[in-house]
């Protein structure tokens, strides 16, 4: 272990997840505890510092539940991370309307990468990180059910919303809500990989989680409101079991197959034979977690005859294999 102090900034703002700054600080704290177990007088030293850009000394989350306490934010503020948290949404479309009004944070946000503070996001808080054009032309991830909006709103980010965590130069984001404690483990490591581990093991804290792609649910995506779209949504849920050329989708569209494929890169960022891979293997996961059927029979009504290269397949989209996604994720009778 190094002794050297470690600084994370969690930006407090009204309506953000509770979570997003709690979870984080809890963890630096058991890493504290254990650090001075582990190394009485040479311990690291974590400091997690809840800080307003406006000068609030206190916030009300998105729970109701307001908290106090907040210290302002020093004039030459010295982080090793600053965490933008989650933002209370029921659509996406709250997300970006509440990120338009944080223009304190944005400007805070900007004048902390110019100085070479590293800035991580995590949740609904990716939205806000690209409002401040800071991840344009970056990798970046965001919660796997607020990917379609996150596109539409930001083409100039990389997004890769199966991945769990990214990391690109001095910007980080994180996907769905607990991801935060894969990016808070990553921080502890830098003070020694045992202690991270250690406090996973305390926190029980997955650490082999690498993609947020085994949790994704079709169902709960928001569809893009357009007529191609719904034509497309609907041939596909029909003809997906069979053998599906671009040109047959294109042509029951009526649309030309240059007109589709940009159609899909706009909307879903795929093309369309990728985005129908997606597809069955949705609708894979959706059979394994409800049905007893083999794996043969799955592949067969995916629209699938090669049963080793769906198996691949389903393992590249999921990180899991399918007997793994069953036994983890299959409906139990209770």
């Amino acid at each position: 272990m190094t002794s050297r102090t470690f600084r994370l900034g969690l930006m407090a703002l009204d309506g953000c997840m509770l979570s997003s700054l709690t979870g984080p600080a809890d963890a630096l704290h058991v890493a504290q505890i254990l650090a001075d177990i582990r190394s009485p007088s040479n311990a690291p030293r974590f400091e997690s510092i809840v800080f307003s850009a406006r000068g609030a000394t206190g916030i009300r989350s998105e729970s109701g539940i307001e908290i106090s306490g907040i210290k302002p934010l020093p004039k030459n503020p010295r982080f090793d991370l600053v965490l933008v948290p989650g933002i209370d949404h029921r659509r996406p479309r709250d997300v970006i309307d509440r990120a338009a009004e944080l223009a304190p944070e944005i400007e805070l946000l900007r004048a902390l990468h110019l100085r070479g503070t590293k800035i991580a996001a995590t949740c609904s808080g990716t939205f806000l990180l690209a409002m401040t054009g800071l991840l344009d032309g970056h990798r970046a991830t965001t919660s796997w059910w607020m990917a379609g909006a996150f596109r539409k709103h930001f083409p100039a980010v990389r997004l890769e919303e199966q991945a769990l965590l990214i990391e690109d130069g001095n910007l980080i984001t994180t996907g769905a809500s607990t991801s935060v404690y894969s990016l808070i483990i990553r921080f502890i490591a830098q003070a020694g990989e045992d202690l991270a581990q250690q406090v996973s093991r305390m926190m029980l804290l997955d650490t082999e989680r690498q993609s947020q792609a085994p949790y994704v649910s079709q169902a709960m995506l928001e569809k893009p409101r357009h007529s191609l779209a719904e034509k497309i949504t609907h041939f596909l849920d029909r003809e997906l079991h069979n053998q599906i050329s671009v040109s047959r989708l294109a042509e029951h569209c009526g649309t030309s197959e240059r007109s589709l494929l940009r159609h899909f890169r706009a909307h879903y960022g795929t093309n369309p034979l990728g985005y129908i891979q997606h597809l069955r293997v949705e609708r894979a996961k959706a059979l394994l977690e409800a049905t007893q059927l083999s794996f043969d029979e799955v592949v067969e009504r995916c629209g699938y005859s090669d049963v080793p290269s769906f198996r691949k397949l389903f393992k590249r989209e999921t990180s899991l294999t399918p007997a793994d996604y069953r036994e983890r994720f299959r409906l139990r009778a209770r």
